[in-house]
């Protein structure tokens, strides 16, 4: 069995309603202003965006995780976005449908933050 890289998609309730309709195996495909796919590779970083920007931006915001085969995900360069521990990939949206095909498992959810009153 191949090793895995697990990371982490900060997300709004709208794809992860196209993530769980896909039977929870892949990530819709980028509109045609997200030519990048972004996915991070700490759960704290994932955190802050789905709790500060998704909430705020949809109402709603969630932590996913999921694991990657190691060989193909090493194509892709940590990219550092800010702080030491702001890391994340970027995956043309091109090669998405790829980059699908080599999740190991489900993506699945780890923390939701629902809108506060």
């Amino acid at each position: 069995m191949p090793g895995t890289t697990t990371l982490w998609r900060p997300t709004g309730p709208a794809e992860l309603d196209l993530v769980a309709a896909s039977g929870w195996r892949e990530w819709p495909p980028r509109l045609p202003e997200q030519p990048i796919f972004y996915p991070v590779l700490n759960v704290d970083y994932a955190i802050k965006i789905a709790r500060d920007w998704n909430v705020p931006h949809s109402g709603a915001g969630f932590v996913t995780e999921f694991d990657v085969d190691t060989d193909f995900v090493s194509r892709y360069p940590v990219q550092q976005a800010g702080g030491r521990d702001i890391l994340e990939l970027w995956v043309p949206a091109e090669e998405l449908p790829e980059f699908n095909r080599h999740i190991v498992g489900t993506i699945r959810v780890t923390h939701t933050f629902p809108e506060t009153a």
